[in-house]
């Protein structure tokens, strides 16, 4: 299959990767002119997009999908399918999605959660919104790039199920950080804590993966926010 990939970045970049090692014929743009083996890189956006089956967008946010979206849309052939893997605003999956199908294309939005980890293995999960018959194009590269891909329902349904997903996250990381700040003040152990919470009831990725107390297992770098909690403690 052609494809043409735009946003070649810590997502976009192993991405596109793991189509060329499928066998994929993939044309590459990115702004910062990132070199990804195996992927032809083009000039502009609008010529990665030109006679591809598929079009993969991976960008920072909603006001830049439709900038690229305006300039790729011209230049895909009718039928083929752009295939946003973006996190953005629902309206704006929305917008670009009528822009896609205006021009007989079909759109879909698959943001997706796994992380660079996820990326680089393969192992993504995709919410995937739109076009049933583009859905099912697409599930070929799903099976490549990630483990799981769910249609969600029509354009804007797949931004709408990582928001969810995120908040459920968002939440878990709060009160993980919480419960490890009232940890530390009732002194009791981090890695003690760990190796209780992750085999018990409060077990959740927030604490079995992604662990944001220093000195536990599984701990990873904490974000700024994470960092504040715990050092109320």
């Amino acid at each position: 299959m052609k494809i043409g990939f735009i946003g070649l970045g810590n997502m976009g970049a192993p991405m596109a990767a793991n189509l060329v090692k499928a066998g994929h014929e993939v044309a590459g743009f990115d702004t910062a002119e990132v070199d990804v083996a195996g992927v032809a890189r083009a000039a502009t956006a609008a010529e990665a997009a030109s006679g591809a089956a598929v079009v993969i967008t991976m960008l920072p946010n909603g006001d830049i999908l439709r900038r690229v979206a305006a300039q790729i849309v011209p230049a895909m052939d009718k039928g083929a399918v752009f295939l946003d893997c973006s996190t953005v605003d629902v309206a704006s999956a929305r917008d670009v999605a009528g822009m896609a199908r205006a021009a007989g294309l079909l759109a879909l939005d698959a943001p997706v959660s796994g992380g660079v980890g996820g990326a680089q293995a393969g192992t993504l999960t995709f919410m995937v919104g739109g076009d049933a018959k583009g859905f099912r194009i697409a599930s070929e590269l799903f099976d490549i790039m990630g483990q799981k891909a769910v249609h969600c329902g029509p354009s804007g349904n797949g931004q709408a199920a990582k928001i969810c997903n995120n908040m459920i996250l968002g939440a878990t990381m709060i009160v993980t950080c919480e419960a490890f700040a009232l940890a530390d003040k009732l002194g009791l152990d981090r890695q003690a804590m760990f190796d209780v919470v992750s085999t018990s009831s409060g077990y959740s990725r927030s604490m079995n993966a992604y662990c944001p107390a220093p000195g536990s297992a599984r701990n990873r770098p904490p974000t700024t926010t994470t960092s504040r909690v715990l050092q109320r403690s």
